[in-house]
């Protein structure tokens, strides 16, 4: 599995510790950024997102200081689920209810090894399909 994964500043040290440990199982694609010095989370959201909705990318990991703006940017991209998980058991749903392929986290919310567990979970974890599908359906219709 291939994961496009991205940051803005507030995420890079997190990003670091992400990239690290799931380059032990995945391919990782670094989008960026690759530095502290401040930068606009759109651009990186926009790289990790074009990743995924060309199939240059099976999924989309991205960082920032609460995860909201890279979630609401991620979310302007055609094709594009992101979810904004804090716990297992959201990054679970979030796959298993809404098929989503942009996990977004928040360096300021949550430590860099729990952002590994979760992260762990949401990829590992497959749509359920059957009734959810229709909703992701009805969403994706959203998009016209």
């Amino acid at each position: 599995m291939k994961i496009s994964i991205g940051s803005d500043h507030a995420g890079f040290k997190a990003k670091k510790v992400l990239v690290k440990k799931l380059n032990e199982v995945y391919e990782i694609i670094d989008c960026g950024t690759m530095s502290e010095d401040p930068v606009d989370y759109p651009d990186y959201a926009s790289r990790v997102t074009e990743a995924v909705a060309s199939g240059n990318a099976d999924k989309g990991i991205l960082i920032c200081g609460t995860g909201i703006g890279m979630c609401m940017a991620a979310n302007k991209e055609r094709g594009i689920r992101a979810a904004l998980c804090y716990d297992m058991e959201t990054a679970k749903l979030s796959r298993l209810h809404n098929d989503a392929n942009v996990l977004c986290m928040g360096a300021r919310i949550l430590d860099a090894g729990r952002m590994v567990r979760i992260a762990k979970v949401w990829m590992e974890t497959d749509f359920e399909g059957k009734r959810h599908k229709t909703r992701v359906d009805k969403i994706m219709n959203m998009e016209r």
